[in-house]
């Protein structure tokens, strides 16, 4: 039986959509292989429940895994039951959702079942970028099933029991599960990034439902808008107190202070999220220097890029362009992590990053809240890489580094034989801060459109996305990039 609460496959799709939207697809489908004693098997829907119905009157796919039949096992036609809603999801433009209880490939069924797995990799790899792809993990998520959680846009895990995993924790040699659970829903979110959303089965169902209201149905129509209710003039009091923790910051300039924020537990010292601006749906990307939980600080980062960082936020991104989801960039970053681990990855991270950023034809705007410096600020969202409109707050630091650091090295001579040297040298940063590192030198250059008042960033953003509304950009004619 399943090992979440033995909740079954068809209550999970009940509470997930509309009330009595449900339509079953293949209910009579069953196991056809007859080795191995399969022919004195019940395999009822061959353990799995699919088909469409609605979420907020939207139209959604979803399949369902049973493992009170053999597991929620992969076999042959239960791969032919998801794949065939992919097709019928393919056709009308709209997201899948899977709801995961799989112990992983049919032993039974052998070829049969492997093949299986091979075409739902292809039906996942052609929708991606096409339609939103949603899984949550209930049950047991192992082996193959792993696979087709990496492959999806967003993937949820409940986080007591669930269980995802390539390899099980005692099957990985000087581990055991008691030592550390890799399965666990803390170290899929935490550790390796895999899970986007972690918490309770009524809070996953709750947490997708908000995720699939927010989100285009598919990468040509977007039905992701809303009548705004907020005051677009709003101001934003305070927010220059919050700036450390762009969560706080983004609540205030969200519609209605709303923010999903994505792979949260993953490298928090850069923030993906999900906001509405307008009634428009925007993709955020942030550096942070402080969390807070429940009104206290809990955690201090240093304001730098890592590589993990990196790779989260270009994931993020490539999936806004792909669904034409706007990308708003909350910029202060003085440099990259500096460490021997960080140093193994850094340098490609970085650079598909500033690809992604180069790369996606969306609206993009950039606000320089505190510092950009170096590549690492042009890493994120810079008007050299292509961004629509960069803002800044009036103390924001923009340049290569920082000012006292720079005349160290342009005066080090001057600065040898100074009696005073501490003097000479904040004389000397004062000036290289006011020519080189300001916003407004910025300004002045064209690298920062304008300079505006912290508390009017919402006002701000919400005229600059309704201005790059219709905004069409072309790229070199080509089969895709190689970063």
């Amino acid at each position: 039986m399943s090992n979440s609460a033995q909740t079954s496959a068809s209550s999970r799709i009940a509470a997930l959509l509309d009330e009595n939207s449900f339509v079953e697809v293949g209910a009579y489908i069953t196991a056809r292989n007859t080795d191995f004693n399969m022919t004195e098997q019940e395999t009822p829907a061959d353990g799995v429940v699919t088909g469409y119905g609605t979420i907020g009157g939207c139209l959604v796919y979803v399949y369902s895994q049973d493992a009170s039949v053999l597991g929620g096992s992969m076999g042959e036609m239960h791969a032919k039951k998801i794949c065939s809603i992919y097709s019928m999801a393919m056709k009308m433009g709209a997201p899948v959702i899977g709801l995961v209880d799989c112990a992983g490939l049919r032993l039974q069924e052998a070829t049969d079942a492997l093949d299986g797995f091979g075409k739902l990799y292809l039906s996942q790899a052609m929708a991606s970028g096409v339609i939103p792809q949603i899984m949550a993990v209930f049950g047991t998520c192992g082996g193959g099933m792993a696979v087709a959680a990496g492959m999806a846009d967003f993937t949820f895990m409940e986080e007591k029991s669930a269980q995802l995993f390539v390899n099980a924790p005692n099957a990985l040699e000087g581990n055991y599960k008691a030592k550390c659970d890799t399965a666990a829903a803390a170290f899929q979110s935490k550790e390796t990034g895999a899970v986007d959303f972690t918490g309770d089965e009524a809070s996953i169902l709750a947490q997708i439902r908000t995720l699939v209201s927010i989100l285009p149905a598919n990468n040509e129509e977007d039905f992701s808008e809303a009548d705004c209710q907020d005051d677009l003039n709003r101001m934003c009091t305070g927010i220059e107190g919050v700036a450390g923790d762009p969560v706080q910051a983004l609540s205030m300039i969200s519609d209605n202070h709303f923010v999903m924020e994505i792979k949260k537990a993953y490298e928090p010292s850069m923030v993906t999220a999900l906001i509405r601006i307008n009634g428009v749906t925007v993709g955020c990307v942030a550096n942070r220097t402080e969390l807070y939980e429940d009104g206290n600080k809990t955690e201090d980062f240093e304001s730098v890029l890592s590589g993990k960082g990196c790779g989260k936020a270009a994931e993020f991104i490539n999936f806004c362009d792909a669904f034409s989801i706007p990308v708003l960039t909350i910029a202060n970053v003085n440099g990259y992590k500096a460490s021997l681990c960080s140093e193994k990855s850094i340098a490609k991270a970085a650079a598909r990053l500033t690809y992604a950023y180069a790369n996606a034809t969306v609206p993009k705007v950039t606000v320089v809240t505190g510092k950009a410096l170096g590549s690492a600020g042009l890493t994120m969202g810079s008007k050299s890489l292509g961004s629509d409109l960069v803002y800044a707050w009036p103390n924001a630091v923009i340049g290569t580094m920082e000012p006292d650091e720079a005349v160290k090295i342009m005066y080090a001579k001057e600065i040898e034989a100074s009696d005073d040297a501490v003097a000479l040298i904040n004389e000397k940063a004062a000036e290289y801060a006011k020519a080189q590192s300001g916003a407004m030198a910025a300004a002045r250059r064209g690298y920062v459109d304008d300079i505006i008042k912290a508390e009017e960033t919402r006002q701000r953003l919400a005229a600059a996305f309704e201005m790059l509304y219709t905004k069409s950009e072309d790229r070199p004619s080509k089969k895709h990039g190689t970063v």
